[in-house]
């Protein structure tokens, strides 16, 4: 649709400079110098300025005639100034169209410059504010690997330390059982060694006392002999093995009462290392909790001021993208047809210069012959 624009608006111009060329030719078919020097000749005025107003006439029909038929104003105007204005007052509208045209190429050249300059801008902040997006979208998840790194790693400790207060309230428990273990069988040990002491004090007194009251009969014999089929009465031989299984027996009491109270050091000793090795576990993941929680916390901020970023960013390529597409709506038909428009602005400034020149005395058929 622009292309077929630029073809119409191109062939109106060309039109409307053969309608220029034809009014101008109208009015200098004869030497225009000539008539106008007859212009100011008294004896000629009346004369003059009928043939005058006659060819004025004339070219004013045909400007109006071409100006209709291309809707053109500025050649309605023109025609307008022709008819009713002198000479020198077209001459000067033709002047002002030049200077039009050569603003209108100033401003379109401009006009160029600024487009070129803008799109190559445009295009130079698009792409590094692309790169600056993939690099935020990049850094993002990033962010989102650690926090979900130091999320796990976090739930992991308190997992452990969590098993680790298991544990040691497990331990805890079983002290306390092989505590109470521990003072029962002590307990039993030591009662145990003082019963059989009692035990062995009772028979140590027996077998003393017998023993005493036996050596004396022997020294002095009392009472009258036993009767026949009775033995004379004497100590049990046996009675010092049971002594000495009695003593045996509170031997291996003692033994087992310090081996209970040894046992019970090494597992108290044992139970207290592992509460402090576990305690000390426990303290060093809860620092790593912190730690790792502190990190968490400023990724978790640092993704939300990314983010932000990153909607910025997306914003400036939203706003970017739209300015480009308002440069392509300004500046397309500009840039594509500069060089054609500059061309043919050149063409309708020389015809203009041209048609001044005959209306200043040259002959309008020495620029056909020139053409």
């Amino acid at each position: 649709m622009t292309d077929s624009e630029w073809e119409e608006r191109q062939k109106t111009r060309q039109l409307e400079m053969e309608a220029c060329s034809k009014a101008l030719a109208v009015l200098s078919s004869d030497d225009a110098h000539d008539l106008f020097t007859r212009t100011f000749n008294p004896a000629l005025v009346q004369t003059a300025s009928q043939e005058h107003s006659e060819r004025r006439a004339e070219a004013s029909r045909l400007l109006v005639g071409v100006a209709n038929k291309l809707h053109s104003p500025r050649l309605a105007t023109l025609a307008y100034q022709v008819k009713l204005d002198a000479f020198t007052r077209v001459k000067k509208a033709i002047d002002d169209m030049i200077a039009e045209l050569l603003k209108e190429k100033a401003d379109e050249i401009k006009h160029k410059d600024f487009c070129v300059d803008e799109f190559n801008t445009n295009q130079l902040q698009t792409e590094k504010k692309d790169r600056e997006k993939r690099d935020l979208i990049a850094k993002i998840e990033d962010l989102e690997m650690t926090i979900r790194s130091l999320t796990e790693a976090i739930d992991g400790l308190k997992a452990e330390i969590a098993e680790m207060q298991v544990q040691l309230k497990r331990a805890g428990e079983d002290r306390e059982k092989e505590n109470k273990q521990f003072q029962t069988t002590v307990a039993d040990q030591r009662e145990t060694q003082r019963l059989l002491k009692a035990a062995l004090n009772f028979l140590a007194d027996f077998y003393k006392h017998k023993g005493g009251a036996a050596l004396v009969q022997k020294q002095e014999p009392a009472g009258p002999p036993p009767p026949a089929g009775f033995e004379t009465y004497t100590n049990n031989a046996s009675s010092g093995g049971v002594t000495q299984l009695i003593e045996q027996i509170i031997s291996d009491a003692k033994a087992m009462e310090a081996e209970a109270i040894r046992s019970e050091e090494d597992a108290q000793k044992a139970y207290e290392d592992f509460v402090k090795d576990t305690n000390a576990s426990i303290e060093a993941k809860s620092r790593d909790i912190v730690e790792k929680s502190e990190q968490k916390a400023k990724a978790e901020e640092e993704l939300v001021e990314t983010k932000g970023f990153k909607e910025a960013a997306m914003l400036e390529l939203e706003q970017l993208s739209n300015y480009d597409a308002q440069l392509h709506q300004s500046c397309d038909f500009v840039v594509k047809n500069f060089e054609l428009r500059q061309t043919a602005r050149d063409e309708e400034v020389e015809a203009l210069r041209q048609a001044k020149a005959i209306l200043s005395g040259a002959k309008f058929q020495e620029f056909l012959q020139t053409a």
